[in-house]
């Protein structure tokens, strides 16, 4: 069963907690990683990282030493760390490493020991992998029953809301603003084209960093595009190129639900209003009740539409919460009542 970040922070660590190992399995970019060093924040513990891909056998065995008429192991430090010290033993990418690295993993977690050496009783082990329901676009290998009977295994299915927690402190405003009204650049879901270049979590994390650094992202420019579609492709390059060219007139669905930013409002024209209808629809605004404040918002917001965009906003409101629908049929604005403008709608008559 896949899930979310938000549950598998409040899960995971009961798991942890037993001393048994975390495998997390989930497509590239999603945050993988930045979930394991914030559980090891909460916890208080240092991450000790290793990419599991890139070891040999003897990076994770250590070296033979002599002791009198018999041989030992000398580990190697990050693992006698481990042993000496409470940490957060994170491995990545596990499922590309080699047979012998993988085959020591697999007594590193079923017993927490390796050559004799155990680890610390209050260290945590995670892995990640990119297998599971993804894995036939990744060039990596199955993990057998076995394998997997060692872990608890976590399908991660990040929702938008969860990058947009993780973001807010994080990364530019206009990005944040970008992503919070058109979640459906936030991250490619569907088949992938062999080298063509889609938007993950991880790249527009990135794509903030540069831009940030370039002091880029404040205004529309052929820098800010080339850029952009260097990090998550043209059609999200496009999109967010566009937002900042309007940026000052961008106006979110809180602003409209909550009374504000009428001024930029009254300055709408047709593409502006359908594009507005259409993040009322993409954030699921209407799967709620809505407060009474926000329907007398949204009924002034209403009567102020073209016919045609008044006609999507009630249709795309019928298909949540009914109550918000009969609520707003009632509201009176001050161009009159919803249920009059409804009339001069379908009968074409003042």
């Amino acid at each position: 069963m896949a899930v979310d970040f938000k549950t598998f922070i409040e899960l995971a660590p009961s798991v942890s907690d037993a001393r048994f190992p975390v495998l997390m399995r989930g497509r590239h970019g999603i945050g993988k990683s930045q979930v394991v060093y914030q559980i090891a924040e909460v916890v208080k513990l240092p991450v000790v990282e290793r990419r599991a891909s890139q070891m040999t056998e003897g990076d994770l065995v250590g070296l033979p030493v002599i002791k009198g008429n018999t041989t030992g192991w000398n580990p190697p430090d990050w693992f006698k760390f481990a042993c000496d010290n409470p940490c957060v033993l994170f491995f990545d990418e596990v499922d590309r490493a080699t047979t012998e690295v993988r085959q020591g993993l697999f007594e590193l977690t079923d017993s927490r020991k390796l050559n004799g050496w155990k680890l610390h009783e209050d260290t945590l082990i995670y892995a990640a992998i990119n297998g599971g329901e993804h894995g036939s676009n990744y060039q990596v290998s199955d993990m057998d029953p076995a394998e997997l009977d060692r872990y608890s295994c976590w399908d991660l299915e990040p929702t938008v809301e969860d990058w947009l927690v993780w973001a807010k402190e994080r990364v530019n405003t206009v990005i944040w603003d970008f992503i919070n009204q058109n979640p459906k650049h936030l991250e490619h879901n569907d088949d992938v084209e062999p080298n063509k270049v889609y938007p993950s979590r991880r790249s527009w994390d990135r794509l903030n960093q540069t831009l940030c650094k370039a002091n880029l992202v404040e205004e529309a420019s052929p820098a800010l595009y080339t850029l952009t579609c260097a990090f998550v492709g043209f059609e999200a390059a496009v999109a967010f190129n566009d937002f900042v060219k309007n940026y000052d007139r961008q106006v979110t669905t809180d602003d409209l639900l909550d009374g504000k930013a009428w001024d930029k409002i009254e300055k709408f024209q047709i593409n502006d209003h359908n594009a507005m209808i259409e993040k009322l629809e993409a954030t699921e605004v209407f799967a709620k009740e809505l407060a009474e404040d926000r329907i007398t918002n949204l009924a002034e917001y209403f009567v102020n539409l073209p016919s045609e965009c008044a006609m999507s906003l009630w249709m795309k409101m019928g298909k949540g919460n009914n109550k918000n629908v009969i609520a707003m049929h009632k509201c009176k604005t001050t161009k009159g009542s919803v249920k009059d403008y409804m009339v001069t709608i379908l009968t074409g008559k003042e």
